[in-house]
């Protein structure tokens, strides 16, 4: 009797490391098919995140990305609606006013896909948003929830049925600044995905190949833009492709995911007439790296 005392310890411990070393072993293997699928670029949609026009009402920015070539787009809930509208928010369009922002998408064969939402501090104020989405009829949203929210965030995007794309700003200003903050968030919360921003990363020192590795499996959408230098949180985007961040090495790991999704054109520069030479520009030299892959 004691001699089996003294053996279960070690059978149980015995046991439940092969279980484990079976579970980590069948999580390897499953992450590795995720990756190994590697997806044709033609099924990576190009577009343009509204805030690029931010200074422009929400019509005006539609104009802009038709006169671009541009078919995708994500829209933001603090946009303005134009005159048409008084000016309103997204955020706060009536039923009958969020028809009339979908028939100016429609008109000029536009596709929304998603909206950034600001969300706010409270349940009711994120619900009234996804509301909005909801009515748009994206397929997910990108945010930055507030880290108490997490949990109420994720049954709300499961009774919506959209996904939300964690978004990235800059160290101290965000608590998404990191790649690995953002996986804390996805765990557990199987409505959260990534929207990694390429031009934030470097402005708190993170490579965005790196990061973009750090999120495989993960990434819903793309924020393309550029910027000057490591490491500094007070300059602004430049061109894609004159700055830091190394797109063919970003391009070729997002392959290599087997990533399908959305990459939106994205400059926060302001004090410029319009930033539809730089979107233009953009597009070029995003065809141009994504034609190498091939």
């Amino acid at each position: 009797m004691k001699r089996s005392i003294i053996y279960l310890p070690v059978l149980l411990m015995t046991v439940m490391g092969f279980i484990a070393c079976n579970n980590q072993a069948a999580t390897e293997q499953q992450t590795s098919n995720s990756i190994d699928t590697v997806s044709s670029t033609s099924e990576w949609n190009l577009g343009v995140a509204l805030w690029t026009f931010h200074t422009f009402n929400f019509p005006e920015s539609l104009d802009k990305v038709d006169s671009a070539g541009i078919q995708y787009i994500e829209a933001n809930t603090f946009h303005k609606t134009g005159p048409s509208l008084k000016d309103t928010i997204v955020g706060q369009l009536s039923p009958e006013g969020v028809a009339a922002l979908k028939k100016m998408i429609a008109d000029r064969g536009l596709k929304l896909e998603s909206i950034y939402v600001g969300g706010g501090d409270t349940f009711e104020s994120w619900k009234k948003e996804f509301d909005i989405a909801k009515a748009l009829g994206v397929k997910f949203v990108t945010a930055e929830p507030p880290v108490k929210m997490w949990d109420q965030i994720d049954s709300l995007a499961g009774a919506y049925g959209l996904k939300v794309a964690i978004h990235d700003h800059w160290k101290g200003v965000s608590a998404y600044w990191h790649p690995d903050s953002v996986l804390a968030a996805i765990e557990g919360h199987p409505n959260f995905g990534a929207c990694a921003d390429l031009g934030h990363w470097p402005k708190s020192g993170i490579d965005p190949v790196d990061g973009v590795k750090k999120l495989a499996g993960h990434i819903i959408a793309i924020h393309l833009k550029d910027i000057a230098e490591f490491n500094n949180t007070k300059i602004q985007d430049v061109p894609v492709g004159k700055g830091v961040v190394n797109f063919p090495g970003v391009f070729e790991e997002l392959k290599r995911q087997g990533f399908k999704g959305n990459i939106y054109i994205e400059m926060d520069v302001e004090g410029k007439p319009s930033n539809l030479p730089a979107v233009v520009e953009t597009a070029k030299y995003y065809k141009e790296q994504v034609d190498k892959l091939k």
